[in-house]
């Protein structure tokens, strides 16, 4: 499972001028909130595909068709969530939710069979630790990160081209390597899309709340979880060997 490559067409935005903490603070709590539900959803179903070894095999049979229902989710909250409806939106967000659980399900089930239950916990703490920190950091530094636009999109889409190509060579060594990039990489992520999502206040949409708040919430909740559960994902690469 690869996550990264659904986090990579987002939309720019363009802002005039830095936002207060005052003015930041009711979009930071319905994003997190939303990042929040979004996480404990994946969560429960990952729970609840391991729990029966039924579904991990149902799921295991379908894995290829739940990867493209997911990119296709994906693609369409980065690109088409503009035009669409605040229920419409939340709706996917959760559906998109849902899937990861169904792939992480599987995933955490094989480690936790193979003794693994340790790096599973390691991989999260670490993660958590992690998105934390990136986070508060990207709220805090008058740096603005924006510059590094480029360098994040051309990093994320080199990372994307070297798992295609390992995936015909097989070698653990370049796997090795692409699970490291894939850790430091969605850690600056976490702290470039926080100053975004900090910047997302300047917009007029935000400013006249009403139902496009909750689309500006669920766009910095999406944007945030992905770069959480890619850096989840890859921290257990490492952590489980990279079986």
């Amino acid at each position: 499972m690869n996550n990264f490559n659904r986090g990579g067409g987002l939309q720019d935005f363009t802002f005039a001028q830095p936002v207060s903490k005052v003015e930041v603070r009711p979009l930071l709590r319905l994003v997190y909130l939303w990042m929040m539900f979004g996480l404990l959803t994946t969560a429960a179903v990952a729970w609840w595909v391991g729990s029966s070894q039924e579904r991990i095999i149902s799921i295991a049979q379908y894995w290829t068709v739940l990867f493209f229902v997911e990119l296709g989710i994906g693609l369409a909250l980065s690109w088409g969530l503009p035009r669409m409806s605040p229920t419409v939106a939340g709706a996917l967000f959760f559906v998109y939710s849902a899937i990861n659980g169904l792939f992480f399900g599987v995933i955490i089930a094989a480690m936790v069979y193979n003794g693994q239950t340790g790096a599973v916990a390691s991989a999260f703490l670490t993660a958590a630790g992690l998105f934390g920190s990136m986070t508060v950091l990207g709220f805090v530094t008058k740096v603005d990160l924006s510059k590094f636009r480029t360098f994040f999109m051309m990093a994320v889409l080199g990372l994307f081209i070297a798992i295609i190509i390992n995936m015909f060579l097989g070698s653990s060594a370049m796997d090795f390597v692409i699970s490291i990039a894939g850790v430091l990489i969605f850690t600056a992520l976490t702290a470039f899309r926080t100053q975004q999502i900090k910047e997302l206040a300047n917009l007029p949409q935000y400013r006249q709340y009403g139902s496009e708040t909750t689309k500006l919430a669920i766009f910095g909740a999406f944007i945030l979880y992905l770069a959480f559960i890619n850096l989840f994902y890859f921290l257990l690469r490492l952590y489980s060997g990279r079986r």
